[in-house]
């Protein structure tokens, strides 16, 4: 028997999350679908077997099972290499793929003819991410809840408190994006009391937090000269610019970094794309967070939302539910053809590359999937 859908235990480093939570599979198997769950599968995000067999689900003692009797892999991060060997050409995988910076995985998903949906590329016709926003939401505000930590002078950083104290200026934030992210993080560090600063070359999203916050944070048109001017002021700088599917670009020079106050920490939450800071050379993890280089702390860690992994697989598994259902009713190619917001989050099919901007990271071909599916039934 084939599963309409498998779960398996995240490898990535430091992973926590689960990509289904039990009430999501109650849900997909009173749809009448069936759901495969590797053992141990959800215990880092505090769920038990005994959860998923209540709800409908299927435990398998390996990790093996589950790839070999699923017809569509759900997880959260990208697979490790140690899954490339049960890749297969009737495989779907649905996660978070960043294919743009990771060249083998690509390869590898086009050398076996596997259908590889990223949920990061999952778009719906207002441009929106629906699959990204609740992670983005989740990593945002742990930003600041992690940058206010480190800046614990135990921690390595400056022993500046963000909220201040009455007769004590509070600490400086400086927010780089004023996407999902930065919104989210700006939200925290305003609740926190600090001095919140947020850039963006997007007036319309420098408008929106305005009307928000009011007085309450300082918005800013990005460009060099003004984050020269204004970067040496943080304590703390969250780094959130992201291009859809692209490589993140570098936005806070190695200059900009060398003129910041000595323990202030930065935190690179664009890592997973390739970061937006010069002076980042090297991944950190939830169990080796930061760095220091040239006086300053640095974070990047690329798995950000695992910190908190029930709040953030409840939140994956509520926003992944609908095209779960849609993959599970209609089949992948039906699917994809109905479904315009599937249709884009397909990076990989048939042994084509699918995504432009995966493409041309890595210089392969691309061919749009509407060539290879179909395109949309009326």
């Amino acid at each position: 028997m084939k599963y309409n859908f498998g779960v398996v235990k995240e490898l990535k480093e430091g992973e926590t999350r689960v990509s289904m939570s039990p009430d999501v599979v109650k849900m997909l198997t009173s749809d009448g679908f069936s759901v495969l769950i590797e053992s141990g599968a959800g215990v880092l995000a505090g769920f038990s077997d005994e959860e998923y067999i209540e709800n409908g689900a299927t435990v398998a003692k390996s990790t093996k099972e589950v790839w070999d009797n699923s017809k569509i892999i759900v997880k959260v991060k990208e697979p490790q290499k140690q899954e490339y060997q049960y890749f297969r050409a009737d495989l779907v995988i649905f996660c978070y793929m960043h294919l743009a910076v990771d060249c083998e995985l690509t390869k590898e998903l086009l050398k076996k003819k596997v259908t590889a949906i990223a949920s990061e590329s999952v778009e719906r016709a207002d441009g929106t991410l629906p699959l990204l926003i609740p992670m983005s939401e989740v990593a945002g505000r742990l930003a600041i809840q992690m940058g206010a930590n480190f800046l614990e002078f135990h921690k390595g950083g400056s022993g500046v408190l963000l909220s201040g104290v009455p007769g004590v200026q509070p600490g400086k934030v400086i927010i780089i994006g004023a996407g999902t992210v930065g919104a989210n993080a700006a939200r925290m560090a305003i609740g926190m009391g600090a001095d919140v600063s947020i850039f963006d070359n997007d007036p319309n999203k420098l408008v929106k937090l305005d009307n928000i916050w009011a007085t309450s944070i300082k918005t800013h048109y990005s460009n060099h000269a003004k984050l020269e001017q204004e970067i040496p002021k943080a304590d703390l700088l969250i780094t959130c610019v992201l291009k859809h599917s692209e490589v993140a670009p570098k936005i806070i020079t190695e200059d900009m970094v060398k003129k910041m106050k000595k323990g202030s920490v930065i935190i690179d939450v664009a890592i997973d794309q390739g970061g937006n800071v010069e002076t980042i050379d090297n991944i950190t993890s939830h169990q080796n967070p930061t760095f220091e280089k040239y006086g300053i702390l640095h974070c990047a860690i690329p798995n950000l939302p695992s910190a908190t992994p029930k709040t953030a697989s409840y939140a994956y598994s509520y926003a992944m539910y609908p095209y779960l259902k849609a993959l599970a009713e209609k089949g992948t190619i039906e699917a994809i053809k109905e479904n315009p917001d599937l249709l884009a989050g397909v990076n990989t099919f048939n042994g084509e590359t699918t995504n432009e901007a995966v493409a041309n990271a890595h210089e392969l071909d691309y061919t749009q999937i509407e060539l290879l599916v179909g395109f949309k039934l009326k």
